[in-house]
C-alpha cells in the first residue's frame, strides 16, 4: 500500500513531530505545579533525559506517545502498512532504549513512572485531575519499586 502523502507533505508532517513539550507533557506539568509540585525538565545528566524529574522525590516522570513506543493492546499504536521492516525495528529500537533507561535510573535510586499518551487523550482518556491524583500518590509514596510504575 502506498503512502496516502507524497515525500515532501510526508517530511513535513514527520518533522513537526515533537519530541518534548508535547499536549500530554503541558497538560501534566500545569496539574502538577497547580499541587505545588516543582519540578524540572529534562535533564541531560539523566539517562533519558525524563521528560519530568522531581529532584525532592526523586522521581523521573515519562510521558510516552504510544506509537512512538509501541504502547502494547493500544487502540492509538498500529504499525504502518508500508516499510513494515523499518517502522518494526525503529519502533523496538525506541522500546529497548526505554527498558535500558529505565533499569538505569532504577539501579541508581530513581522511582520511574511512565505515563501512557492514550490516559491523556483518546478514547479512554482519563481526567488530567484524575492521573495527576494517581501521579500525586505514587510520587509521594515511600515504597520504592525495581520496575517502572505505570499509569495507563
Amino acid at each position: 500500500m502506498a503512502d496516502v502523502h507524497d515525500k515532501r507533505t510526508r517530511s513535513r508532517n514527520m518533522a513537526a513531530i515533537k519530541g518534548s513539550g508535547t499536549k500530554p507533557e503541558i497538560m501534566v506539568r500545569k496539574a502538577f505545579f497547580k499541587r505545588g509540585f516543582r519540578y524540572r525538565l529534562n535533564i541531560p545528566d539523566l539517562p533519558g533525559k525524563p521528560d519530568i524529574v522531581l529532584p525532592k522525590y526523586k522521581t523521573c516522570i515519562f510521558i510516552n506517545g504510544c506509537f512512538w513506543h509501541m504502547h502494547a493492546n493500544c487502540p492509538m499504536f498500529v504499525l504502518p502498512k508500508t516499510r513494515i521492516e523499518f517502522w518494526k525495528n525503529k519502533l523496538s529500537t525506541n522500546v529497548k532504549r526505554d527498558y535500558d533507561t529505565h533499569s538505569q535510573l532504577i539501579k541508581s535510586g530513581w522511582k520511574v513512572i511512565v505515563v501512557w499518551e492514550c490516559t491523556l487523550k483518546g478514547r479512554a482518556a482519563l481526567q488530567i485531575e484524575t492521573v495527576a491524583d494517581r501521579l500525586s500518590y505514587l510520587i509521594t509514596i515511600s515504597s520504592f519499586s525495581n520496575n517502572p510504575l505505570v499509569i495507563e
